[in-house]
């Protein structure tokens, strides 16, 4: 990754929106006949609206309403887990939590990471050196932004998370780089649940970005 460069998830409105737009001169200048222009405009549709969930694909095994999730999820929210959209560096609610417990899904509300593996990488998001089973996360090769990363969600219901680096702490090496928005808490002890620390690792620094 370039020094400097910020890395991000996609355009905003995903990338069936970018292409709905990239193709509108050329629809204008050779417009097809109306059955097929027709189908067009709902094969782009049916892409802008494929980011995040994956309430169109068979192995969703948690499906949810766009109605109900713009309902019940912040905008924020909603922007990264079903637009693949990244939150402000350092300002996400998560980024310096350090409470012991259990960090979820907030769109399905599976169990992705323990408190214990979290660690500061000093990168501006939530970062884990492990989720807390296997089946917890699904990857996907992700080719925006003229760069090859591996993207992360949640294996249930599908809602984006963040994306994977190999420059995390033993005893994986890997970084489990998160958007808060994508997260929600449950803590271990209501007594102690801003006591403790999730830091189970030394600060890393010069990561690459979310």
């Amino acid at each position: 990754m370039l020094p400097g460069r910020r890395a991000r998830h996609c355009h905003p409105g995903g990338r069936g929106a970018g292409a709905a737009r990239s193709l509108g001169p050329l629809l204008m200048r050779a417009a097809p006949p109306p059955p097929l222009l027709s189908a067009l405009c709902l094969a782009l549709a049916a892409a802008a609206g494929a980011a995040g969930s994956c309430r169109d694909k068979k192995d969703c095994k948690v499906v949810f309403s766009q109605e109900e999730l713009r309902k019940r999820l912040t905008p924020l929210q909603y922007h990264v887990t079903q637009e693949k959209g990244t939150e402000s560096a350092f300002e996400g609610e998560y980024t310096h939590h350090k409470a012991q417990g259990i960090y979820k899904c907030v769109v399905c509300g599976t169990p992705l990471f323990k408190s214990e593996t979290k660690f500061d990488s000093n990168s501006g998001w939530p970062s884990f050196y492990d989720v807390i089973s296997p089946d917890a996360i699904t990857f996907n090769d992700d080719f925006s932004y003229g760069m090859h990363r591996i993207e992360i969600s949640c294996s249930q219901c599908g809602a984006h998370l963040g994306h994977i680096f190999d420059d995390g702490p033993r005893p994986t090496g890997k970084r489990y780089c998160t958007n808060s928005a994508s997260l929600s808490f449950k803590p271990a002890d209501k007594n102690n649940a801003g006591e403790g620390s999730g830091n189970a690792s030394p600060a890393q620094t010069g990561k690459a970005e979310l």
